[in-house]
């Protein structure tokens, strides 16, 4: 397995104008209220748009375990076949996947024996080389730099850390306030993703650049972003009394090759 601090490498072209990363967590598939119909054709359409990536980001699988709080009994499929399910569903689209990383619901199996369903899930792809363990640093370079009226021909790059996430504070803001700490702890990069929240948002911000060569401090732009999930709001979450979350749906980075500039789109 690779270590997590090895960058995933992408040139896009020089040609592209605008590159779309859609980051896919908490599927949770074979879950009761898992809506894998909607995610299929999600998949569908990212698979015929030009310069779409995405970024797997963990519960891609609900993978209830004896030992989870998960009732394995509610489960529509069993692990194994949830394993399988997932692999043909992604299969459309493997050439655009960026990175593979475990949940926490992939990763109860690790806990209770040595296996890791993300992994399986990307040696099933051919992908291996796209796992991560724990964060995924993804460097990705598109399009041509412009000064002035002259293209220099080098071309933008952006930097991504990509997460599963962690924690289950109830209000929002302790969710945000816990990710922008962490993006803060990270220099040089531009974009960082997490989910597990199944609370998608965005979260525009900036870092002070001292640059000693030239002499002057610049402002270089950051984003914090979350997933969203693909679960209906039935069973646990109910059962717990647990707020509702965002509906279904997938939320979008884009990456501007003309100029350096990203954004998010909620």
């Amino acid at each position: 397995m690779n270590r997590d601090e090895n960058i995933l490498w992408y040139d896009f072209g020089q040609e592209t104008k605008t590159a779309t990363i859609y980051p896919l967590s908490d599927v949770h598939l074979g879950a009761q209220g898992a809506m894998s119909q909607a995610f299929a054709r999600l998949v569908q359409e990212i698979a015929s748009e030009p310069d779409s990536y995405v970024t797997l980001q963990g519960d891609l699988i609900d993978n209830g375990t004896r030992n989870s709080v998960t009732n394995i009994f509610k489960a529509t499929m069993p692990p194994s076949q949830q394993k399988r399910e997932m692999a043909k569903l992604l299969e459309p689209i493997r050439d655009k996947i960026l990175c593979i990383l475990p949940g926490n619901h992939e990763r109860r199996s690790g806990r209770d024996a040595d296996d890791d369903p993300a992994y399986d899930i990307a040696a099933k792809l051919d992908l291996e080389d796209r796992y991560r363990e724990s964060i995924a640093f993804v460097r990705v370079a598109l399009g041509k730099r412009t000064a002035g009226k002259v293209r220099d021909c080098k071309p933008h790059v952006y930097f991504l850390a990509c997460v599963h996430g962690a924690g289950g504070g109830a209000l929002p803001g302790g969710m945000v306030n816990r990710a922008d700490r962490f993006m803060q702890s990270m220099d040089g990069v531009d974009i960082f993703i997490h989910g597990h929240t199944h609370r998608p948002y965005c979260l525009r911000g900036s870092k002070l650049v001292v640059d000693a060569q030239n002499k002057r401090v610049t402002r270089r732009p950051t984003l914090t972003m979350c997933a969203g999930s693909w679960l209906d709001y039935v069973g646990y979450p109910v059962e717990k009394m647990l707020s509702p979350t965002a509906e279904a749906g997938a939320n979008k980075l884009l990456l501007s090759g003309t100029k350096y500039r990203f954004e998010a789109v909620v």
